[in-house]
């Protein structure tokens, strides 16, 4: 993609990693794991996108030790990913809100359409093409609308979403954004990706960056009743090729107690998907590591506990009862 979401969500995050919480328990903790317990969501984006992209979701899911995805709800083929997960009653399947559409010759707009959200469109009728020009025209209002018109299709497909993130990073590239993404993640009591803990991925990613701004919003969203990340790792998009084990065994080696969520991008890219896109190498190498017998067994060997969205909001909601 034109903008790696990994720059924009080191931006963001650099300004919103909650250090109140790094200093106490983690959430993994908090939600009842053990200390020191090394929990980890492997997520896939970008489901929906292409019938590629469904198909590399689904080997993931199916074949492999990738246990969780979102659907970027503007785009053709999500009707296949949603039949998908009606038919996997139990997934972990959340929204990867998508308020750009980056590629040259394959584009959609807003679900709710010109008219009402004119600062996400372009020329074209289509969400802009990069991040930038998303900040210079949309409205912190007409983003939020975005948001819900895309949980309100999910919801009307019969899809009840796990959790919500963010396409490219471009819900957390202005305080303004972030604040409407989690205002409606708690208003409609659905997790949304934040990592408020130790983030040490992060900190590494971004060691110019203030990361005690924001601190509250980690605790926001738990006093909400939603879970926390400790941590998020994105770096796989960025691994240029077809066989990518050795570097996902590295991270899963590199893993702090805690909840990480690791971000990937499963495709099995056919020819049709070089039309649309540059990444099928290192799409299909996420998809390659998913399911090579190597990295299940250092998730094993590292006593991985492997958690999904839907597992944490279990007992997130578990403790309120209590």
């Amino acid at each position: 993609m034109k903008t790696l979401s990994s720059c924009l969500l080191a931006f963001a995050f650099g300004a919103a990693v909650c250090t109140a919480a790094a200093q106490g328990p983690t959430y993994a903790e908090r939600l009842g794991w053990k200390k020191g317990d090394r929990v980890l969501i492997l997520h896939i984006d970008d489901a929906g996108m292409s019938h590629d992209s469904n198909l590399g979701v689904t080997k993931a899911m199916d074949q492999g030790v990738a246990n969780s995805l979102s659907v970027m709800m503007p785009c053709p083929w999500v009707p296949e990913i949603v039949r998908y997960i009606k038919e996997h009653p139990g997934i972990d399947a959340g929204l990867h809100l998508t308020m750009t559409s980056e590629w040259d010759i394959y584009r959609w707009g807003p679900l709710a359409g010109k008219p009402t959200v004119p600062g996400l469109t372009d020329s074209e009728g289509c969400l802009h093409d990069n991040v930038p020009l998303v900040v210079k025209n949309a409205t912190p209002d007409e983003v939020e609308t975005e948001i819900r018109a895309q949980l309100d299709r999910a919801r009307t497909m019969g899809f009840e979403p796990t959790h919500m993130d963010s396409h490219m990073g471009t819900l957390f590239a202005t305080p303004e954004f972030l604040m409407r993404y989690i205002k409606v993640g708690i208003d409609q009591k659905v997790p949304v990706m934040f990592p408020g803990g130790h983030g040490f991925f992060i900190r590494q990613d971004s060691p110019e960056r203030n990361f005690d701004q924001l601190e509250g919003i980690g605790k926001q969203l738990w006093d909400a009743g939603l879970p926390v990340l400790d941590d998020l790792h994105n770096r796989s998009y960025g691994w240029k090729k077809t066989d990518k084990t050795d570097e996902y065994i590295d991270a899963v080696k590199n893993l702090k107690p805690g909840v990480t969520m690791m971000i990937m991008h499963c495709t099995a890219p056919t020819e049709i998907f070089g039309k649309i896109s540059d990444s099928g190498t290192t799409r299909e190498g996420d998809l390659n590591a998913m399911v090579d017998p190597r990295f299940k067994k250092a998730l094993e060997d590292e006593k991985i506990i492997l958690s999904t969205f839907r597992e944490m909001m279990e007992r997130r909601t578990a403790l309120d009862k209590k």
